[in-house]
């Protein structure tokens, strides 16, 4: 079992990608939560919901986006991890890939693109990239 909650949920998305599959669940956290929110709201995935397993605990169920057959996620990338954080200010972000990505942030404001935080002039710890 790893400490790299959010880590282990990329992963997890990854591998799901890699085998084609419609969804994953993985257990609940908020963090968790707005991330698959900020991947619904950009189009990477379709849907996701709060849900309980089989053990009665709360779990989060996310329905994987696909377009013929080929994955919207081209690659999901971890970039702050708990034995090193990465931090951006504001005025240091730059766009994913030419712009063609975005980054997740984790701010004062909640869990925002990098776009999102640019507009509302905030840094944060950078969670992951995604293209």
């Amino acid at each position: 079992m790893s400490i790299d909650t959010i880590g282990d949920f990329l992963t997890v998305i990854r591998n799901a990608l890699m085998v084609s599959k419609r969804s994953v669940s993985v257990p609940f956290s908020n963090m968790k939560l707005g991330i698959a929110k900020v991947l619904k709201d950009e189009g990477y995935i379709k849907d996701y919901q709060q849900a309980n397993d089989e053990n009665d605990k709360p779990c989060l169920v996310v329905y994987l986006k696909y377009v013929k057959g080929m994955s919207v996620i081209r690659g999901i990338k971890r970039i702050s991890t708990p034995g090193r954080r990465e931090y951006l200010g504001a005025k240091n972000m730059r766009g994913v890939d030419g712009g063609l990505g975005i980054a997740i942030l984790s701010t004062n404001k909640g869990i925002l693109t990098d776009l999102q935080a640019r507009k509302l002039v905030v840094g944060g710890e950078v969670i992951c990239h995604v293209r």
